[in-house]
């Protein structure tokens, strides 16, 4: 089980920031919601907050929301009794009652299916858990942390999340920056997987030279930190004991997409209709803030103006 000491080794400010919030929450019961993009260490965070808590010698159990259908979200998650549906020819007690005592982690929560919403919503107010064919709930008791690539906020506003629920696990967010946020930690990150993944393969690890670290460290890095793994297994793999140039990175990289200008014929274009320029802009705003879990800072960044200038909005159109 990861540590909060492994995770904050090679991080940045502002991945300390959020990885110190994290372990004063790890100490508690409270739910917490992890926010942030795909590749961004999301579980390792959970993890590890799982590894800091009273709870760390009981199961840490993880669970993917996406894709699940109602039924089979309600089945993994609350169990069943033999002959609650077609199929079910044996007892079941689902994820929650399988991590009592200890933590379940629900990843991509904002895919749960409307109805398996409701019922989460139940267990974590009242610590019940009703198996498919049960009449009588079981109350177990669970800490739950939940994590989303998605904006909670905006889909709780527009009906395609449970604002209730979005509420109870957005206690203490925790919103991780993504890599390009934090550039620094590029060089750190990529010799620590360079060297697992020599010592994994019984390999002698590469070496980049300086115009192949220039790259890297303007690349936009879509995949966050899982994206940056898998380059630095794939270099040592193919270029084991050599020193890499940019030649050897891929195409990706080497190639850096062209930026997306007024004159590139790819950007927004004004609806025949028209639009609301003030209506616009506190969307933008509500979007940031959801997407950084609040923080003003990281959401004035960005939408590319001061925390001043922010705070200035903030006032000035109401926004909470």
């Amino acid at each position: 089980m990861i540590t909060f000491d492994e995770l904050t080794r090679d991080a940045s400010p502002e991945l300390r920031v959020i990885t110190n919030s994290a372990r004063l929450v790890a100490a508690t019961d409270v739910t917490a919601l992890i926010c942030g993009e795909s590749g961004t260490g999301k579980e390792l965070i959970a993890r590890a907050m799982h590894a800091g808590s009273p709870r760390s010698a009981a199961p840490f159990l993880s669970v993917n929301c996406a894709s699940l259908t109602e039924q089979l979200a309600d089945s993994l998650l609350f169990g069943y009794r033999k002959g609650a549906f077609t199929g079910a020819d044996r007892d079941h007690c689902g994820y929650i009652r399988a991590a009592a005592g200890g933590t379940l982690f629900l990843d991509e929560v904002g895919e749960l299916p409307i109805g398996s919403q409701a019922k989460l919503l139940r267990f974590l107010e009242c610590g019940e858990c009703l198996p498919l064919g049960e009449v009588q709930p079981m109350v177990v008791d669970v800490r739950l942390i939940a994590a989303t690539n998605r904006e909670l906020w905006a889909e709780s506003e527009a009906g395609s999340f449970r604002r209730d629920l979005f509420y109870r696990l957005n206690i203490v967010p925790l919103a991780l920056p993504p890599l390009r946020e934090r550039r620094d930690e590029i060089p750190k990150l990529l010799r620590r997987f360079v060297d697992e993944a020599a010592e994994t393969h019984g390999l002698t690890p590469p070496t980049f030279d300086k115009a192949s670290l220039k790259l890297l460290y303007d690349h936009s890095w879509p995949g966050n930190v899982r994206e940056l793994r898998n380059l630095a297994i794939r270099m040592t793999i193919l270029f084991a004991g050599r020193r890499i140039s940019p030649a050897n990175l891929p195409a990706e990289i080497r190639i850096p997409k062209p930026s997306i200008g007024l004159d590139s014929g790819l950007p927004l274009r004004l609806p025949d209709e028209g639009i609301v320029i003030q209506q616009l802009e506190v969307d933008l705003i509500r979007q940031a803030l959801a997407r950084t879990g609040g923080n003003r800072c990281r959401a004035a960044r960005l939408l590319g103006m001061t925390r001043d200038t922010l705070l200035y909005r903030l006032k000035k159109y109401a926004i909470a």
